[in-house]
């Protein structure tokens, strides 16, 4: 997912103490064996299976294997199990690349000897990425300073298979904005075959240096440069490579295109074959092709493409491959709304398998032995989410799974034979709890574990989330919640504090644990006495069909800062609202609305907050801006058009500007250029800069306390609390 509404999630996560085990590609899951009949666990250093319906526990891998010998292992960071299940891929020591702890220390436990061994040893500690099995659990590869290495566990030794990597020739894995909006990370595949493997190489050697300075870690201060390419710069050069294994000779898929103008977000082997599939965008992101390439010769043929007037959304688009491998599901939202295609290996049948007026938020499971799809989606309520399922011939009406009598959210986590499931289920005013399910029957596994039991012990809060909607002078109706002070009189007039993010990278309204919660007040705003309220304007991802997502296109800085103001102006004129202290606050795209809010509607937003905001959308990178935007190369008016800086003149309220020199997603330079537009029309605010922090903001000691004391007194300040 893109990085700048992460800061919001995270500490979604850590008010409400979920646990949930993040891969590579930033999507939780849980680990079943591949029978389905049970799933792995880390506990206490080692790695358990858990079989169902019992419960029963079996140790896979021991602390006695684990940490003796002298073996440098700081636990279990991530496994993988081969093929036949006799040896496991023991990932630790992880360090953190940009974002997520991709790079560590692998181990190979042979389950039948007990034994264990160290891979890639003779590379530097804790520099080895996406390490993987071959097929047949022979071999294990792996990225090591942008360079694809194999070791043969029998033979014991290493073989490099590139040798071309640098700093900015990347084997195997992404620079950072590859990372960063296709949230691509794992750039290698292994051939069916075991013979080969296939790989991304980004030639990122011709992309921009942006310089931060650091001013604190030394006397002197001196130059950290980040690759990033900026709205209008052309993107990394990316091309797909197939690697021999046995004579480390690669040989590059002949993909149409230039390779500066397309991206290629997706790609994997076909399954049983010789043959590799993979996604190709243009710079524009609004044409998608699929080629499938033969790995022997290179050639490749377009078998399938699809257009949208705005932008195609590769992050809901991933293959799976049914029917022996002659037919692959796809998402697509061709007619208006996000559905699940069945598509021949060939482009030339395809059947819509999810048909009608709702958006599939996500697949959860092909059962293919009982010709059955299972899928998340809300038809008649964007805030919350349940599990259908519809039969893969296509033609059939979805039926819904979730059992009706529990609206909210729901999550499931379905067995490899679709048998069993852990579900979980939570709204605003319910954290989430969990129960082991039978998916065939429906039942809880267990009784006094079920949601139904352990709701009879949950005390629903006094004061609770409103959820409302709301139509604006312009017809748009949109969903919102609202927490009121405690000990609410609707006699009073209280203040109002907006939270708002407004971008297409996340939603902010769902029924979910954690909405109603400002994380960063330091304090009880309810008690307080303060109304917090979040709106979800057109562009969210929302599951209302795509018009509703893309009406946003070339409209960042307008369309979605007027449906928060247009909602917000009907807002303050409740009678329990004082429309003289109203404020908003936002982080990253939250900031930018903020600025904009701010400046656009001085009328109805008398304080703001804006924390780590994009001031002129001209400075972002090259991928989400221009995805969302349209190309700058053809005409920068919507950026303009867009960007707070061009309303920075029209400052009237109280505003607080907060952001990290060290922030290498959002850079500072937004800052100083939204200091010098302010400054130069005479508007006065507040600046608060943090030293080297990156884009969260939660570096060095005390950093998060003092940013959360600094907001809450700049609210209380000038956005008194309490009803009058």
């Amino acid at each position: 997912m893109n990085f700048r509404n992460v800061v919001f999630k995270l500490a979604l996560v850590a008010i409400i103490g979920l646990t949930v085990k993040v891969n590579a590609q930033n999507k939780p899951e849980l680990r079943w064996t591949k029978d389905g009949n049970a799933y792995y666990q880390i506990m206490d250093g080692e790695l358990v299976t858990v079989a169902l319906p019992q419960n029963d526990r079996k140790t896979i891998i021991g602390r006695d294997l684990l940490y003796s010998g002298g073996n440098n292992i700081r636990g279990i960071k991530d496994f993988e199990l081969s093929e036949d299940g006799t040896k496991a891929l023991i990932y630790t020591n992880s360090k953190k690349v940009w974002r997520y702890e991709t790079r560590g220390d692998y181990f190979v436990a042979d389950l039948k000897t007990n034994t264990l061994t160290q891979v890639g040893k003779d590379k530097p500690a804790s520099s080895l990425m996406f390490a993987k099995f071959s097929p047949d659990g022979s071999k294990v590869a792996y990225v090591s300073k942008h360079n694809l290495y194999v070791d043969d566990l029998q033979a014991k030794t290493s073989k490099a298979l590139t040798t071309d990597g640098t700093d900015r020739m990347i084997n195997g894995t992404f620079d950072w904005v590859y990372e960063e909006e296709f949230d691509c990370r794992d750039g290698f595949r292994w051939s069916p075959d075991g013979q080969s493997i296939a790989y991304w190489q980004i030639d990122a050697t011709k992309i921009k240096n942006f310089l931060m300075i650091d001013n604190t870690d030394s006397i002197y201060p001196y130059v950290i440069p980040v690759e990033y390419p900026k709205v209008g710069e052309n993107p990394s050069a990316c091309k797909i490579g197939v690697v021999s294994i046995a004579t480390a000779q690669t040989k590059w898929l002949n993909i149409p295109g230039d390779q500066v103008q397309h991206y290629i977000p997706r790609m994997d082997w076909i399954p049983n074959s010789n043959e590799v599939i993979l996604q190709q965008l243009n710079r524009e992101q609004n044409v998608s092709k699929l080629f499938v390439a033969n790995a022997a010769s290179g050639t490749a043929e377009n078998i399938y493409t699809e257009t949208d007037k705005a932008w195609i959304d590769a992050g809901a688009q991933t293959w799976e491959w049914i029917n022996a491998g002659k037919e692959f599901i796809w998402m697509s939202e061709k007619d208006g709304w996000r559905h699940a295609y069945r598509i021949s290996k060939d482009g030339k049948k395809q059947t819509l398998i999810t048909k009608g007026d709702f958006d599939v938020i996500e697949k959860s499971l092909v059962d293919e032995k009982n010709s059955l799809m299972y899928f998340m989606a809300s038809p008649t309520n964007a805030t919350q989410k349940y599990l259908y399922k519809v039969k893969l011939s296509g033609g059939a009406k979805a039926e819904m799974v979730t059992p009706s009598i529990l609206p909210g959210t729901h999550t499931y986590e379905i067995s490899p034979n679709a048998v069993f499931a852990r579900h979980t289920y939570t709204t605003a005013s319910v954290p989430p709890i969990t129960e082991w399910m039978k998916l065939t029957t429906l039942n809880p596994l267990t009784m006094e574990g079920s949601i139904t039991n352990q709701l009879g012990r949950i005390k629903p809060p006094k004061n609770k989330v409103e959820f409302f909607k709301i139509t604006t002078e312009d017809g748009v109706e949109m969903d919102g919640w609202m927490k009121k002070p405690d000990n609410f009189d609707q006699t009073k007039k209280y203040p109002v504090v907006f939270y708002v993010y407004g971008e297409p990278a996340a939603q902010t309204v769902t029924d979910t644990y954690g909405m109603g919660v400002n994380w960063l007040y330091a304090g009880d705003m309810p008690k307080d006495g303060y109304i917090y309220i979040s709106l979800e304007n057109r562009g969210a991802p929302a599951p209302k069909g795509r018009e509703w997502r893309k009406s946003i296109y070339k409209n960042i800085g307008v369309l979605n800062i007027r449906d928060q103001a247009m909602a917000a102006k009907k807002i303050i004129q409740w009678p329990f609202v004082d429309k003289n202290r109203v404020a908003v606050w936002g982080w990253s795209g939250g900031g930018s609305s903020t600025l904009n809010l701010m400046f656009q509607y001085p009328e109805i937003y008398k304080t703001g907050i804006a924390i780590a905001a994009v001031a002129n959308q001209l400075t972002y990178d090259n991928i989400y801006q221009e995805r969302y935007m349209g190309s700058p190369l053809l005409t920068k008016e919507a950026y303009i058009k867009g960007s707070p800086i061009s309303y920075a003149k029209n400052l009237k309220g109280n505003l607080l500007y907060i952001h990290g020199t060290g922030d290498d997603n959002v850079h500072y330079q937004n800052a100083e250029m939204l200091i010098n537009e302010l400054i130069k029309n005479r508007k006065v605010f507040q600046l608060m800069s943090y030293p080297n922090r990156t884009h969260s903001i939660n570096e060095g000691q005390g950093t998060s306390e003092h940013l959360a004391l600094t907001y809450t007194e700049f609210l209380k300040r000038n956005c008194p609390p309490g009803g009058k």
